[in-house]
């Protein structure tokens, strides 16, 4: 019987995933959390299929595979999973890259949103302090319609993220080298490149992958060009935005308040000072969370893995291994 090892997963159980794939009579093997490279290896040496969420899937692990057919990364981004080594034993890597664009694109609004229009801290003097008014200066409330929007990548996310955001009546620029200026157009938004991002905008989140290019693309230098008192907002990944920079940014003022669904490490150390700063929003990498979205996401994971046991085209290869 083939096996299918899942390596590590955030759900009570796997009956989803078990009703679809032993329905084609395979095993399924799974471990709830990541124990070790070497323990990793030693589960997914004789797997057939391989499906993953944040464990790390290095070349070495990739390496033991003695018989994989393929990779299924829970989930949007691959960060987690070296593609070229998996591309040089042929073996496809595949995302799901569909499962949660509303719930993300939902989230990063209401991040805006909220620093924006401080929610947080607005709530926190009347629960906290028993005070009703306004905990901030008048000018640090901020209209979104008198505001630029900065979009760093423009895929599926972030075009559903300028959609939410065009009733607001803010000027939205949007960089990505994939996508050609004209589709930025159509969708009503400015083509600018990621200097103009950086400089130009009162608002810039972050939609980009975690990749070599992309990795702290938020840094000092970055930060030094940006408007004084700029918002910054992550759903995408952690290691987008050198953390000990964004903490100086924030302490002198150059950036005004972030919010976070993501950070560098995950989780987040608990001494971290980003914890105790009232213009910083963190959550616990959540934004992608609703029951039907996870649901379509460990399903669509299971019938990629049924696609490549039936020989099927996989529509969803990251790493251009053609099978």
């Amino acid at each position: 019987m083939s096996k299918v090892v899942i390596t590590d997963y955030a759900f009570n159980d796997l009956q989803i995933e078990k009703s679809v794939l032993e329905a084609e009579g395979l095993e399924v093997v799974g471990q709830k959390k990541y124990e070790g490279e070497d323990k990793l290896i030693e589960l997914v040496k004789d797997a057939d299929y391989v499906i993953t969420q944040f464990a790390p899937i290095n070349a070495k692990v990739i390496s033991s595979m003695q018989k994989s057919k393929i990779i299924v990364r829970y989930g949007i981004g691959v960060d987690n999973v070296d593609l070229q080594a998996a591309a040089d034993k042929s073996i496809p890597v595949c995302n799901v890259p569909d499962f949660c664009t509303d719930e993300v694109a939902d989230h990063t609004l209401s991040m805006i949103l909220a620093l924006t229009r401080k929610i947080v801290p607005c709530w926190d003097i009347i629960r906290r302090d028993k005070n009703w008014t306004l905990p901030i200066p008048l000018d640090g409330m901020y209209v979104l319609r008198e505001m630029t929007v900065g979009l760093v990548a423009y895929g599926k996310i972030a075009r559903q993220v300028a959609l939410r955001l065009k009733p607001f009546k803010c000027k939205i620029l949007a960089f990505d080298p994939a996508i050609a200026p004209a589709v930025i157009v159509k969708d009503g938004c400015v083509p600018a490149s990621l200097d103009e991002i950086i400089t130009q905008s009162d608002i810039i989140s972050l939609h980009c992958p975690s990749n070599d290019k992309t990795r702290y693309i938020i840094n000092k230098h970055s930060i030094s060009k940006m408007k004084k008192g700029a918002i910054l907002v992550n759903a995408s990944r952690g290691d987008l935005i050198k953390g000990d920079d964004l903490i100086t940014a924030l302490q002198s003022g150059r950036i005004g308040a972030a919010a976070l669904d993501v950070t560098d490490p995950e989780p987040i150390n608990m001494d971290n000072p980003l914890l105790k700063m009232g213009n910083v929003i963190i959550n616990a990498h959540i934004a992608s969370a609703s029951a039907s979205a996870v649901r379509n996401l460990r399903t669509s994971a299971a019938n990629t893995v049924v696609a490549r046991l039936k020989g099927a085209k996989l529509s969803n290869v990251v790493n251009g291994v053609n099978v």
